[in-house]
C-alpha cells in the first residue's frame, strides 16, 4: 500500500541504491538522485533497482518514482532527503541544495561522520539558504550493502539500532516520528556531538585500511576486511583509538559508547575483547576489503572523522596520539595534507566555543 512520505535518496552508490530500493519495496514514493547521469542510466531505463538480501531480508524489483541528475527536480517533492554519499561531499551538496530546499523538509546525513550536521547547517547559512529545514545525522549507516550491478544492490545486514540526532536536538523526536514507520531501528541519539563521537567508522575504517595496506595493494582487496583484517594486533590498535575517542567525548560531558557496546547494540555481537566481538558479528562475513588505497575509508574517514575528533581533543585538552599517527600515515600514503582539507573547528565555526557554549548550541541551536 503506498505510503504518504516522499523520500529522495541522494547518491546511487553502495548505500544509496540499497536504501532507495528498500524504501520503494516498503511502498514509499522514492526519487533517486545522482549527479552523473551515466551512473544511473540503467536504473532510469528500468525504472527501478533489483534488490537481493540476506535470508528473510527485503528483496525483489523495486520500482522508483523518479531517477534524475537534476538536483532541483530531485528535491522538488521530497519530504525527507536521505544523503547517502561520502561525507567529503556534504559541503558541496549543501551549497548545491541551498537554493532548492523548501520549508519543512528534513535532510538526514547517512551518516554525518563527525560534526557533519554542524558543517551542513553552517554551509546552508553561508549560502544564504532561506528555507526552514531540519538537518539530522545518523551515527552510522543502517545497512551493510554493496552495489552488485548497474541496477542491482545487495543488503548483507540491517542494524538493529541506529542513533539519530538533529541540530538542534529539540527536533529529533519530530524526525523520528516521520521516519520510524519505515525505519524502526532509528532511535534518539541525544545530540549531534553524541552521534558524531559515537562514529565507529572513524575507529574501524582508516586504521584497518592503513594497517592492511600491503595486503590491500598486493591482493587488490581479495580478503574479508573485518574478519581477515582484524587480527589480535590490529584489534589492539582499534582499542587504543577507541579509548581516545571516548576520552574526547568525556571532556565534552558525553558518555560515548565503546566499540564493544556498539557491536552489541547494532549487531548483538559479543566477546571478551574487540577481536572476539568483531569475529562474532555475522554481518561482517562476506564483506571484502577495499580494492585500492584510494578509498573513502581514508579520503572520507580521515578528514571528516579523525580530523574533527583530534581537533576537538586538542581544543579541550585530550591527547590523541594514536589518531594523529593514523592521520600522518594517511597524509603520507595519499601525498596530501588532510589537516588542511579536513573538518577543522574554524571551518565549522565552533573554534572559540567553550564546552558549555558548544553543548548549548547542539542542544538548543543557540550560538554564543
Amino acid at each position: 500500500m503506498p505510503k504518504n512520505v516522499n523520500y529522495t535518496v541522494i547518491g546511487a552508490g553502495h548505500g544509496g541504491k540499497a536504501m532507495a530500493a528498500h524504501l520503494a519495496l516498503m511502498g514509499y514514493p522514492v526519487t533517486l538522485y545522482n549527479r552523473t547521469p551515466e551512473n544511473i542510466k540503467t536504473i532510469k531505463a528500468r525504472k527501478g533497482i533489483e534488490l537481493e538480501s540476506f535470508p528473510g531480508g527485503p528483496h525483489g524489483f523495486a520500482k522508483l518514482k523518479k531517477c534524475t541528475s537534476d538536483l532541483k527536480e530531485a528535491l522538488s517533492e521530497a519530504h525527507v532527503v536521505m544523503m547517502v554519499l561520502p561525507s567529503s561531499a556534504h559541503r558541496e551538496l549543501a551549497q548545491a541544495c541551498a537554493s532548492h530546499l523548501q520549508d519543512e523538509q528534513t535532510i538526514i546525513l547517512h551518516p554525518g561522520r563527525t560534526c557533519g550536521a554542524i558543517e551542513f547547517v553552517k554551509v546552508l547559512s553561508d549560502s544564504n539558504c532561506s528555507a526552514s529545514v531540519i538537518v539530522a545525522e545518523t551515527e552510522t549507516f543502517i545497512y551493510a550493502s554493496r552495489s552488485i550491478g548497474p541496477a542491482q544492490a545487495h543488503i548483507f545486514s540491517i542494524k538493529d539500532a541506529v542513533p539519530l540526532a538533529t541540530l538542534p536536538a529539540t527536533q529529533t523526536t519530530k524526525v523520528l516520528e516521520v521516519i520510524n514507520e519505515a525505519y524502526p531501528p532509528y532511535i534518539d541519539g541525544g545530540n549531534v556531538l553524541q552521534t558524531g563521537l559515537d562514529n565507529m567508522g572513524a575507529i574501524f575504517h582508516p586504521a584497518l585500511t592503513i594497517l592492511n595496506a600491503g595486503w590491500i595493494e598486493s591482493t587488490k582487496g581479495d580478503f574479508q576486511f573485518y574478519i581477515d583484517g582484524v587480527t589480535p594486533s590490529t584489534a589492539r590498535v582499534l582499542e587504543v583509538l577507541d579509548r581516545e575517542r571516548i576520552t574526547i567525548a568525556s571532556a565534552l560531558g558525553i558518555r560515548a559508547m565503546t566499540a564493544m557496546e556498539w557491536l552489541k547494540m547494532a549487531y548483538d555481537a559479543k566477546g571478551e575483547n574487540l577481536y572476539e566481538a568483531v569475529h562474532a558479528n555475522p554481518g561482517y562475513y562476506g564483506i571484502t576489503a577495499p580494492n585500492r588505497l584510494e578509498h573513502r575509508y581514508i579520503f572520507e574517514d580521515v578528514p571528516m572523522s579523525l580530523i574533527p575528533m583530534a581537533a576537538l581533543g586538542k581544543r579541550y585538552g585530550v591527547e590523541t596520539r594514536a589518531m594523529e599517527s593514523l592521520i600522518h600515515l594517511a597524509c603520507i600514503i595519499h601525498r596530501t595534507d588532510y589537516w588542511r582539507r579536513g573538518r577543522t573547528l574554524d571551518k565549522l565555526g565552533i573554534e572559540n566555543f567553550s564546552v558549555s557554549e558548544l553543548t548549548r548550541y547542539v542542544n538548543e541551536g543557540i550560538r554564543p
